[in-house]
């Protein structure tokens, strides 16, 4: 777009261009050529009309002398409509007569002259054409009232060459205006080529960059050089943050007329000159791409500094900004991709390393923490035993260990409802409580429920201190990592619920031979001593024989839940075989273990029904003793037990070796 013309017209340079010069030699064509093939009428079109009045002015100041003061005179085009005239023309006084006139001028082509009476004062009124000077056509016609007397006295001349001096003003302003226009076009065309040459500058390096920051500085800087005068903000949406003192986050409420409300709603270009006399100018520039808007530029400048081809050229640095924004950002997006499918992979394959329940919550609230750069992790699990939720992982210890009743905090509030947590600034969350921020803190929040085999077990927290530190992509990442989660935990209570199953006896609930065998080995390792007891159901057969087979499963059941009632936490109660029995006491020594074994050998007689008597073998290993292997202490226990069975059955018997040495020393 060309800049303001000297008469109005924004592209007057380019319609001389086009209008005036001869297509062959490259000559100027006279004005009148243009005046009369324009297809707007001298009257709709300030330019011509304009020229020709400010040429008649100039004209008036400069070539009427003194002998001609006296005389009246005005202008008109070559239609005959006036353009500027004196007082009497402008009234329209001896209408008809001044038609005559310059109908006549203008059919002729030469001077018109028609006599006329005022006030018994002989006038003469006198037409003179005005005609281009390379084909002499008439594009003006100059009117002269003078007295009878001086057209006598040769005023005919004196208006004639006065008219010739009239057509040198028009040609020499004429000639100006044009040059001006042609200076005009060039200086735009400088402009163009400048701006052309900067933008594509501007274009490579910011495709160049790919990264988001880089990019939003590069187009920043740009802006700024090219007007140094003017203030330059970026308001971007929530979901960008930058470290540049110009990107400011977008305001959550604008004023209506706001400029960059309007662009960024709009998606467009929005231009504000102020209101009365601020001298400014304000513009709104929208950075979006092919997915949407991201922000908006907001530019404040001086009104002389700018034109409407800045306005052209700033849509365009923000349109490729916005392209090369976008670009960026989905690079950006895309390595954040990869980087998240790597730690889900990392994440995964850390998780699976071990199946103890206790190592997977260890590993998931270390990597959890890394993973987010977070201040404070917590992992809640449900606790069937003591009824709540448990902070099972926490980096907060007073906070470790404690049980969450259900509705307290929001910890539990995720676990209930099952749904993830995304809080902005803890500080503003009304009604909102929880005991690890309060005690931390923190201010920023993200949760989600802990998924086990499509149960909610629990829930995974992350904390940080500064406010909205968290972003959507963190919150949806943790979702995605708390399946990961879910799912080891879920193998891994599987896994714990197939060793169990695996290591007890289905009928009795009591642990199978081999798994006291292997513990036995285990404890031997680390302990310094420990006893067994294997005990047998006195005449089973008869009992089967008697009461069928389902009334000594029954009874089987009964004894070993008599057994498992009068030990300890840490004994192991095992079924050895058929309806033997074996108990494991560690670092107990045999004295204390016959009182166990009698007082399961008294609480069956009194409790069984029907009622049954059990015999019992104890043997003992200590520290002491030559290495004491599994099957060498299950032989001592199971030939103690042949003892009771022989000696009458219903009783406790100690291994031989372990009553001589009892009653060599009383204190053993």
């Amino acid at each position: 777009m060309a800049e303001q013309g000297a008469y109005g017209d924004k592209d007057m340079g380019a319609r001389v261009l086009l209008q005036i010069a001869r297509p062959s030699g490259g000559e100027l064509e006279d004005p009148a050529a243009w005046l009369r093939d324009t297809d707007i009428v001298p009257h709709d079109f300030p330019y011509a009309g304009g020229l020709i009045a400010e040429s008649f002015r100039e004209w008036q100041g400069q070539a009427v002398t003194s002998f001609a003061k006296s005389w009246s005179w005005c202008v008109l085009n070559y239609e005959g409509n006036w353009l500027d005239s004196a007082y009497e023309f402008r009234q329209g006084r001896w209408k008809e007569k001044w038609e005559e006139a310059a109908r006549g001028c203008l059919r002729t082509s030469s001077i018109e002259a028609v006599q006329i009476l005022d006030a018994g004062e002989a006038l003469m009124l006198l037409g003179l054409p005005v005609m281009t000077r390379g084909h002499g056509d008439i594009f003006a016609v100059l009117g002269c009232l003078m007295p009878l007397e001086d057209y006598d006295k040769g005023g005919r001349y004196t208006a004639e060459a006065m008219a010739m001096h009239f057509q040198t003003c028009f040609y020499r302003r004429f000639e100006h205006v044009f040059v001006s226009d042609l200076a005009g076009i060039q200086l735009h065309s400088e402009r163009e080529s400048s701006r052309r040459s900067l933008l594509f500058q501007i274009v490579q390096r910011m495709h160049d960059n790919i990264d988001v920051d880089a990019v939003l500085t590069e187009v920043i800087d740009s802006i700024a050089a090219m007007y140094p005068g003017a203030r330059l903000d970026l308001y971007m949406s929530q979901d960008h943050r930058s470290s540049h003192p110009q990107v400011k986050p977008l305001p959550l409420q604008w004023a209506g007329e706001d400029v960059c409300a309007t662009a960024f709603k709009d998606g467009r270009v929005t231009l504000d000159h102020g209101h009365g006399d601020n001298g400014i100018v304000e513009v709104g520039l929208p950075l979006g791409g092919k997915q949407g808007v991201y922000g908006v530029f907001h530019m404040v400048m001086d009104k002389h500094s700018f034109h409407e081809l800045d306005l052209s050229f700033l849509t365009m640095v923000a349109d490729t900004a916005g392209t090369a924004f976008e670009n960026a950002k989905l690079y950006e997006r895309s390595n954040q991709l990869i980087r998240e499918l790597r730690m889900s992979n990392e994440l995964t394959q850390r998780l699976n390393q071990s199946l103890r329940l206790g190592d997977i919550f260890q590993f998931a609230f270390e990597e959890l923490l890394a993973m987010f750069e977070a201040d404070y992790c917590c992992i809640l699990h449900k606790n069937d035993e003591r009824g709540g939720l448990e902070v099972i992982a926490c980096n907060y210890i007073p906070l470790l260990g404690k049980l969450l009743e259900d509705g307290q905090g929001l910890g539990s509030k995720v676990h209930t409802s099952g749904e993830p947590l995304l809080l902005s600034d803890y500080k503003y969350a009304a009604g909102q409580t929880s005991a690890l921020m309060d005690a931390t803190g923190s201010r920023s929040l993200i949760a989600t429920p802990l998924n086990v085999g499509g149960e909610v077990r629990g829930a995974i927290m992350l904390a940080h201190k500064q406010p909205h530190f968290f972003s959507y992509d963190s919150y949806r990442l943790l979702q995605a990592m708390a399946g990961h989660i879910g799912l080891a935990v879920g193998n891994a209570r599987l896994h714990a619920e197939v060793r169990r199953l695996a290591n007890r006896d289905t009928l009795t609930g009591l642990f199978a031979r081999h798994y006291l065998d292997e513990e036995i080995k285990q404890r031997q390792s680390t302990d310094f001593c420990g006893t067994l007891v294997v005990v047998d159901i006195d005449q089973f057969k008869m009992v089967n024989d008697t009461y069928g087979h389902q009334k000594g499963d029954k009874i089987l059941k009964q004894v070993s839940d008599i057994v498992k009632s009068s030990i300890r936490q840490g004994d192991v109660a095992a079924r050895w075989g058929g309806e033997e029995l074996a108990v494991y006491l560690p670092q107990l020594g045999v004295q204390q273990a016959v009182f166990v074994a009698e007082r399961i050998r008294k609480r069956v007689m009194g409790e069984t029904e029907p009622r049954v008597t059990v015999s019992c073998g104890i043997a003992e290993w200590s520290w002491t003793d030559e290495r004491v292997s599994v099957e060498s202490l299950f032989y001592r226990a199971d030939m103690a037990l042949y003892d009771a069975k022989n000696n009458g059955r219903n009783q406790v018997v100690i291994d031989n070796k372990l009553a001589e040495n009892s009653a060599k020393n009383p204190w053993a």
